[in-house]
């Protein structure tokens, strides 16, 4: 697994580098936790729902995660107009490790990023049920964070236009974002919206994260966890699938 911990490290190493995107991925969250944490607050107690800042801290982690995962996929097609990636991939490695470990890499940095959130939540009042809680919530982000820079990938590996990824990109996340019971609970959605959001693997992430952090999970945690872990599975296997048919 030599292959997979150097892909890994070298993913890591290219990210960390710019710290300005780095900095600049926390922006958007912290403008939803901010604003509609303190904005909707009053409104949400009001309604008999409890903490608004409680409830909304896990979707905003999971926001986090899910926006710097999805990118990462843009290094692809980046790599691959360069040249970079016709470097790597005529190495004696198979290509499924190689997208393993950059895989990894992303997942690491998107994990990275919603602990960030985490802590930050923390300043502004945010506490976890309990120690214990905290520690099985850094399971469920970095399923998260493996699940869609696998996505990522998947979609990436299929594109080579850099500009168009964007789009594509954000044509696909605000849907599953928005429709993932991230900023409003599920209890209260009309029927049709919470069909959809029980489609979607982000709403069982979410509710894994909300279940471990704030102890109010609306299906069971095992659920959570065997549905994001399973996504994680299929879709590492097909982004593996489509950046092995990679032609450059």
């Amino acid at each position: 697994m030599e292959a997979v911990y150097v892909m890994w490290l070298r993913q890591l190493k290219k990210t960390w580098r710019s710290k300005a995107r780095i900095i600049g991925s926390l922006g958007q969250p912290l403008l939803f936790l901010l604003a509609l944490g303190f904005g909707l607050g009053a409104v949400f107690e009001k309604a008999g729902q409890g903490n608004y800042v409680n409830f909304l801290v896990p979707g905003i982690i999971a926001m986090s995660i899910l926006f710097t995962a999805m990118f990462a996929g843009i290094e692809i097609i980046w790599d691959r107009q360069f040249g970079f990636l016709k470097e790597t991939l005529v190495a004696p490695i198979p290509r499924w490790k190689i997208m393993l470990g950059r895989t990894l890499g992303g997942a690491t940095t998107s994990s990275i990023q919603g602990i960030i959130v985490l802590l930050i939540a923390l300043l502004i009042g945010f506490r976890p049920v309990s120690l214990l809680g905290a520690l099985l919530s850094m399971a469920f982000i970095f399923l998260i964070a493996f699940m869609f820079t696998a996505f990522g990938t998947a979609i990436a590996s299929r594109m080579t236009d850099m500009q168009a990824f964007p789009l594509v990109m954000n044509f696909i996340i605000m849907p599953i974002f928005f429709l993932s019971g991230s900023l409003f609970p599920l209890t209260e959605a009309p029927a049709g919206i919470k069909a959809v959001s029980m489609a979607n693997p982000l709403t069982y992430g979410i509710d894994g994260l909300r279940g471990t952090l704030s102890g109010a999970s609306h299906f069971p945690i095992l659920l959570d966890f065997s549905v994001i872990i399973s996504g994680a599975i299929l879709l590492g296997l097909l982004g593996s699938y489509l950046f092995s048919k990679i032609e450059v």
